[in-house]
């Protein structure tokens, strides 16, 4: 059974802790390592996602979405102001939501990954 520590990651919350600590079932000690070494470098926090969105909101439109790979509404939002403002006013209340579908999905690259080595 995996222990808390092994997800000591900064910033990391309750519901991603118990996602990650579902999803890596079945790994090796050695794809184990391999797995926590490449989440850590790319997953995102919460924090820094907040902030990205309130600089979107106020200087370029859609930032928080280039960061967190959607490139396609990043352009969207900066051609249309991030959608007259209130999309970027939802991005900034929803930050919680757009952080760990990310990391979920860097969480699943990141399975895959360590998976296939040996």
């Amino acid at each position: 059974m995996m222990d808390n520590n092994n997800f000591a990651f900064s910033g990391v919350t309750f519901e991603e802790m118990t996602f990650l600590q579902q999803a890596v079932t079945g790994l090796t000690e050695n794809q184990m390592k391999m797995f926590q070494m490449m989440y850590s470098g790319k997953r995102k926090k919460e924090s820094d996602v907040q902030l990205y969105s309130i600089l979107g909101m106020f200087f370029c439109p859609g930032l928080q979405r280039f960061i967190l790979g959607q490139v396609g509404m990043g352009i969207l939002y900066l051609f249309t102001g991030g959608l007259c403002i209130i999309g970027s006013i939802m991005d900034i209340v929803n930050h919680k939501k757009l952080t760990f579908e990310y990391n979920k999905e860097k969480a699943f690259e990141c399975y895959q990954m360590a998976k296939m080595s040996a």
